[in-house]
C-alpha cells in the first residue's frame, strides 16, 4: 500500500491544514461556507462545488439536466443521486429524460 505525503498548507484566511492532493480547497473554509439548508446542504463538498461551478444552485436549475449529465461533472458520484432525486421530488420535479 502506498501512502501519500501530506503537505502543510495555509489558506487565505490563515487556516492551517494538511493535503496530499493538488486540491486547493481548505477544509475549514469549506465547512464554514456549507449552506445550512436547501438541497446543496445535503451534499458533500466536492459535489456541492461541482454544481456551484456549473451554476446549478437551485433544484429548478438541476431539473434541466439528466442524471447522466450530472454524473459527468467532476465531484459528483452515484452516492449523490439519492439526495438529488429526493430534493427534486420535494418540489415536484425530476431529472430531464
Amino acid at each position: 500500500m502506498t501512502t501519500s505525503k501530506s503537505n502543510l498548507r495555509i489558506c487565505e484566511k490563515g487556516h492551517e491544514y494538511y493535503k496530499s492532493s493538488d486540491c486547493p480547497s481548505c477544509p475549514k473554509c469549506e465547512q464554514e461556507r456549507k449552506p445550512e439548508n436547501g438541497f446543496l446542504s445535503q451534499l458533500s463538498a466536492p459535489a456541492r462545488r461541482a454544481l456551484e461551478h456549473n451554476a446549478i444552485i437551485t433544484v429548478e436549475q438541476l431539473s434541466k439536466f439528466s442524471e447522466k449529465e450530472i454524473l459527468q461533472l467532476h465531484g459528483i458520484g452515484p452516492a449523490s443521486l439519492p439526495n438529488l432525486r429526493a430534493s427534486l421530488a420535494e418540489k415536484g420535479l425530476s431529472f430531464k429524460n
